[in-house]
């Protein structure tokens, strides 16, 4: 642990909202139990749930809503979010349900991303996870990156400098397909500084991306939404603008 982590310091909010799929093999369990064993910040999360079945046992408590039907993440999301004084807390991180968190996780990755003042930020993928875009896999031998990108899923957070611009998302692509395109274009021009943090990847294997929706129909979205949104293009957005080893 660095000495810049065992700093004594008040302790503060972290909001965690995140989507699960009741009817699906899920590490949902896992997650929300590695999340509220942070010994640096106080925890509250609100989950929702996205199936037929009932929520487990372990899952019950944090599960604030709850849809039988499909109903594309970003909209649930900005429904979730609209109920919560988000200045309550320091930092909102919005999970996915099919990622496994190294252990100490919270307390490691928040860390990281306050002392490089990361407003938008994601952990990167273990070499071992399905990836989209290569660019957010983890480099072995630095600690984090100053990035213009921060992908929508599995897992990101926001700093409350950036909720003005950045919440409620853009339902424009309610799947979130394209935002993660738009943000470093308002990243920018508010002066907020995103990143990826290597040191604490997380593993993102459980089940294949894009395995319970149209991807076709996602993807014209996107196209559609990125042709009226000011963005970067894929060619400038992957791109290290500084890395800490």
């Amino acid at each position: 642990m660095n000495s810049w982590e065992e700093t004594p310091r008040q302790m503060l909010r972290v909001l965690i909202a995140g989507v699960y799929l009741a009817d699906k093999e899920n590490l949902a369990v896992g997650i929300t139990r590695e999340f509220s064993g942070s010994k640096h910040w106080e925890v509250e999360q609100q989950w929702i749930s996205l199936g037929k079945n009932l929520p487990k046992p372990e899952m019950a408590p944090l599960t604030v809503q709850r849809f039988e039907t499909p109903v594309p993440k970003f909209l649930l999301l900005n429904q979730l979010l609209k109920t919560v004084d988000l200045y309550d807390f320091e930092y909102v991180i919005i999970s996915d349900d099919d990622i496994v968190l190294p252990l100490g996780f919270l307390d490691s990755y928040l860390a990281w991303v306050s002392h490089y003042d990361f407003a938008i930020a994601q952990p990167a993928r273990t070499h071992d996870s399905y990836i989209d875009h290569p660019f957010v896999e983890q480099l072995d031998g630095i600690d984090a990156r100053w990035t213009r990108f921060v992908e929508i899923g599995p897992l990101f957070s926001l700093h409350r400098s950036a909720f003005d611009y950045i919440l409620p998302f853009d339902e424009a692509s309610p799947m979130g397909w394209g935002n993660d395109f738009v943000w470093p274009v308002l990243a920018e021009k508010h002066s907020l500084k995103m990143g990826i943090v290597d040191a604490v990847p997380v593993a993102h294997s459980l089940r294949k991306p894009v395995a319970y929706y149209d991807h076709a129909s996602a993807a014209k979205t996107m196209n559609d939404y990125l042709s009226r949104r000011p963005h970067l293009p894929k060619k400038d957005a992957f791109f290290i603008l500084e890395s800490y080893a």
